[in-house]
């Protein structure tokens, strides 16, 4: 193999090419590859946050859930505590009523009673009076015998 001026000056000619792709090519190709890099690593971790951050969303969103239950529950408890509440308060007062007007009732049956009792005396009285007058056969004054009549009227 012979060493020629042309296979000189294609080595030289490949050295300064070399040597200009490396200063001037290769230094923005290597900027360009590692910008690729870094956003891609960038891309990377801003997906692991966004990850981190939906599962702590998911997390809080099952917490706030468990939570407002827990209170929904509650509210529930104090309305059916409050609703036996009422049902035992208007129980106790129609049960009142029912007495108040079981002894409003039986107040007016004794008042009634009472006044049959004295209507039935009143005409005992007269009934009396007619039958001795039929039994004397003569008329009898029931206001000369009224203390006799009385006396009659409280015995029955």
């Amino acid at each position: 193999m012979e060493f020629n001026a042309t296979l000189i000056g294609e080595a030289i000619a490949f050295a300064i090419l070399i040597a200009l792709t490396v200063k001037f090519v290769w230094p923005p190709l290597i900027n360009a590859i590692e910008e690729r890099q870094r956003k891609i690593e960038e891309g990377l971790e801003a997906a692991d946050r966004a990850r981190k951050e939906l599962a702590d969303a998911d997390s809080r969103a099952a917490d706030e859930i468990k939570q407002a239950r827990a209170e929904a529950a509650a509210i529930i408890e104090r309305a059916n505590q409050q609703a036996t509440q009422i049902v035992d308060k208007a129980r106790t007062d129609a049960l009142l009523e029912a007495s108040r007007q079981k002894a409003a009732a039986q107040a007016d049956i004794e008042s009634m009673a009472h006044r049959a009792r004295a209507e039935l005396r009143a005409q005992v009285a007269t009934l009396a009076v007619a039958g001795a007058e039929k039994i004397l056969g003569r008329e009898v004054n029931a206001d000369t015998h009224k203390a006799l009549l009385d006396e009659l009227v409280a015995g029955i």
